[in-house]
């Protein structure tokens, strides 16, 4: 099954920023591409010459100490892992999500998506729905949430043992999380995700989610099984 875009562009502008192991994709009501992509660039070294310096940040599946001399999106990161008790690079696609959106947002735009391989930032100005991708589940692209402008800038992040690249110790096609932190619901949702196992899996990853404090809520799918927990928007059939 081909992987379609969670949300259609709706009269924002579209583009897309790449550097080196980084793809974000980006609605925005302004062109700002140019800039955004200078602090990707920038975010991205800032990280990159930190765990040159600091080895175990990348590998450690605990959250380690950082100091205050540290960049402030290892420090972002550290911040929500903290949290939830995974290493810190569980939260770096949600952390590059976050800053982007937030830069832009700081640079006039006032609706924006980024979405950095299925963990999405994003502040709205009109209602819009984000479909959920869960590879050859029957539910893959086929529910979604409705997000309303009233939520302001949320994260809405997805970790999968069958779809993508990120490590999952767990059995899901899917596993949602919704806070008001990007990097948080991307950490959450690799720490739900490694419960997620056997017969009891949506169970067991429901029992982890209420331990997590500060996310909204968690959608989670396997196979043909579905549940949730929290403080959702509406999901509803796309």
């Amino acid at each position: 099954m081909s992987k379609k875009e969670p949300v259609s562009s709706g009269g924002l502008k579209k583009f897309r920023l790449m550097y080196k192991n980084s793809v974000l994709k980006i609605l925005c009501d302004k062109n700002l591409r140019a800039v955004a992509g200078r602090e990707l660039e920038r975010n991205y070294s800032l990280l990159e010459n930190y765990i040159l310096e600091n080895p175990f940040f990348l590998s450690s599946y605990e959250p380690v100490d950082v100091d205050e001399t540290a960049p402030n999106i290892v420090k972002i990161m550290t911040e929500s892992t903290k949290k939830v008790g995974v290493g810190q690079m569980a939260a770096v696609a949600g952390a590059f999500s976050e800053v982007i959106c937030d830069f832009l947002l700081g640079n006039g735009a006032k609706e924006v998506i980024v979405d950095n391989g299925g963990d999405i930032c994003l502040n709205l100005r009109r209602e819009r729905v984000i479909g959920v991708y869960a590879g050859t589940s029957a539910f893959s692209e086929r529910i979604g949430f409705r997000i309303t402008p009233d939520l302001g800038k949320i994260g809405i992040c997805t970790s999968s043992s069958s779809v993508g690249h990120s490590v999952s110790l767990g059995d899901s096609d899917a596993v949602t999380v919704i806070a008001d932190s990007c990097p948080l619901a991307d950490a959450a949702a690799t720490a739900i995700g490694n419960e997620v196992k056997g017969k009891q899996g949506i169970k067991n990853g429901i029992k982890r989610a209420k331990k997590i404090s500060g996310i909204e809520g968690v959608l989670i799918v396997i196979d043909d099984e579905m549940g949730c927990w929290g403080n959702l928007p509406e999901i509803i059939r796309i």
